[in-house]
């Protein structure tokens, strides 16, 4: 039945163009509008997922004024449609003008149904592709994704992810290696979330931000009058975490005599407090973390091997957002989503500027240089878009990362959205094929064509 068809909607004023079109595509549910009151009219109906666009429309039909109006009319009522525009007018040039507008694709007339057929279907596919990131983050605010809030549909990631569900359940020492702002805090909590300990506490501290001569009684506690300023007895995060999960955060920066001390509490599970004399059995489980090379600290005699085989019982490396193809447009929503509700409830969506230079960037600050863009771009704006602008990304920035050509864009695209296939589907060929709208034959031969893993 047609309500079951995907939704195409044309956008074109020749009467003798329209019957061919609609003919050509009867896998779709297909309506037809000849301006822009109707176009708009049938974008508010039926919601649909693809609109062909042609530029030269009534009262300019020698022209693009009245095209590139109902473009942006479109993104504006519903920023996820996916417009391809086609034109003889000026080819290039209104090529150019529709993609930076947040035009999905452009096709030059005369139109060859065969070619445009299967940028309508590409555009499909990635709607929906994209439908289902948008459900993921939906769960995420629910608390439904692995590891609670992490949202990824990178390979890389959710390998991340399995790994620290199958170690979560141990007792062994996990160590988390990545660069600052891969939310390296995040996975650990994971770790204790998903753990037989969860309800115990998780207790977190950054070894790094704390002076050498006070983190010895931060992390072992003190007794009263144990040094100056000492007026009452105090537990440290170790006694703390009984029952729970301690998260050392930059431990490579613990100094080597304390590192000892801590060597001496995971051989025995007993502390001391400063000052102390009696011995306190502790049972916490040790996660531990660093953005630091500590096989290098090792040869350096900086920190000690003995205590790193301890704390690296199994090691997980976390890849930077660059190495995440797709995770920062994907973050970038969820984030927006909860500033806005937050702090500014006008802004409702990333212009495709905006996800345009979030995809482009290198992100050396990684997911909380993200999260702090975010931030400060929903509290200042103005608008119900955030752009480029606004997250302090010039064009510059996106213009650097465009592919060679058009044919080097299109490659690109297709990687990318397998590739999220492939997470959504944890590397399930024929889930894969179905939410890509091909065979599992063709699948098979686009892996091979982009040497690609499943």
């Amino acid at each position: 039945m047609a309500e079951d068809k995907p939704r195409l909607l044309i956008v074109e004023d020749d009467e003798g163009l329209q019957a061919q079109l609609k003919w050509a595509y009867e896998d779709f549910d297909v309506t037809i509008a000849g301006d822009r009151a109707s176009a708009l009219a049938a974008l508010r109906a039926e919601e649909p997922a693809v609109v062909t666009l042609d530029l030269g429309l009534p009262p300019d039909p020698d022209g693009t004024t009245e095209g590139f109006a109902i473009l942006d009319a479109i993104l504006s009522l519903k920023p996820d449609t996916k417009v391809i525009v086609a034109s003889g007018h000026g080819a290039r040039e209104s090529a150019l003008h529709a993609i930076q507008r947040g035009a999905y694709d452009f096709y030059q007339k005369p139109i060859d149904i065969e070619a445009l057929g299967l940028i309508v279907r590409r555009a499909f596919n990635l709607h929906q592709l994209e439908s289902e990131n948008a459900r993921l983050a939906s769960k995420s605010d629910e608390g439904e994704t692995v590891l609670g809030g992490l949202i990824t549909a990178a390979p890389e990631m959710v390998k991340v992810a399995r790994t620290i569900e199958r170690v979560a359940n141990t007792s062994i020492s996990v160590m988390l290696l990545g660069a600052s702002g891969t939310g390296k805090e995040l996975l650990a909590r994971g770790v204790h979330d998903s753990s037989d300990r969860k309800g115990g506490a998780f207790v977190a501290i950054n070894c790094a931000a704390i002076p050498e001569n006070l983190l010895e009684a931060e992390l072992f506690g003190h007794e009263k009058g144990a040094f100056t300023g000492a007026v009452k007895t105090t537990e440290g995060k170790i006694e703390l975490a009984d029952g729970g999960t301690l998260f050392l955060d930059e431990v490579g920066d613990i100094p080597l005599p304390l590192q000892v001390k801590l060597l001496r509490f995971l051989q025995e599970r007993t502390i001391e407090r400063i000052g102390g004399r009696k011995s306190i059995s502790v049972d916490t489980r040790i996660v531990c973390a660093t953005h630091q090379n500590l096989e290098e600290m090792i040869a350096d005699g900086r920190f000690r091997e003995d205590l790193f085989y301890r704390l690296a019982e199994i090691v997980v490396k976390i890849p930077t957002l660059a190495e995440r193809p797709g995770d920062a447009t994907l973050l970038a929503k969820a984030f927006l989503k909860r500033f806005a509700a937050e702090m500014n409830p006008q802004v409702k969506g990333l212009a495709s500027d905006a996800l345009a230079a979030i995809d482009a960037w290198p992100w050396p600050g990684n997911v909380r240089e993200l999260e702090n863009r975010l931030k400060r771009a929903v509290i200042m704006a103005d608008g119900k878009l955030i752009h480029a602008e606004d997250l302090d990304l010039e064009a510059g920035d996106e213009e650097d990362a465009l592919p060679l050509n058009i044919k080097a864009a299109r490659e690109e695209a297709d990687r990318k959205v397998i590739r999220h296939a492939l997470a959504r589907s944890e590397g399930n060929i024929s889930n894969t094929a179905r939410l890509l709208g091909i065979s599992r034959p063709t699948l098979y031969d686009l892996l091979k064509q982009y040497d690609l893993q499943s």
